[in-house]
């Protein structure tokens, strides 16, 4: 892959892209982030025949794609080409499920679901829908 060009992912490969960059995108990756990342892989019907065993090497490559110039921009711009409109707020509540999984959000958080809602084109009730239902499957009894 050159500098300028995005690799060419799977939906579910672009799926898991979305969830690490979110994750990551405070500087840190939670234990309870990383929980999340294989409960959604293992649970999500979109993952069904998926080998979760590649779980590992998507997320390292996710990684090394983020490290290098204009990594975000190049995961976003695969994640749009290999999602198709169907799973976009598939996708979308993948990623917000994983950041909501350690019980708060950093802004840096919230501002990378904003250009994952934007890239997948979510709209406003849509987003806000899945925003809601991800907080309400965090809850724990001790919430305030």
């Amino acid at each position: 892959m050159s500098a300028d060009h995005a690799p060419r992912l799977t939906p579910q490969e672009a799926i898991i892209y979305l969830m690490v960059t979110a994750s990551a995108s405070d500087g840190r990756m939670s234990e309870k982030e990383l929980r999340s990342i294989g409960r959604v892989v293992r649970s999500f019907s979109v993952f069904e025949g998926s080998d979760e065993e590649t779980l590992v090497d998507t997320a390292e490559a996710c990684g090394k794609l983020m490290s290098s110039d204009g990594g975000l921009h190049k995961v976003l711009a695969s994640a749009a080409a290999a999602i198709p409109a169907h799973l976009a707020e598939t996708a979308y509540a993948a990623a917000v499920d994983v950041v909501t999984a350690d019980g708060g959000l950093a802004m840096t958080e919230i501002r990378v679901l904003e250009l994952i809602r934007t890239t997948l084109k979510i709209g406003d009730d849509g987003a806000a829908a899945i925003e809601h239902a991800a907080r309400a499957r965090h809850m724990t009894l001790d919430a305030v």
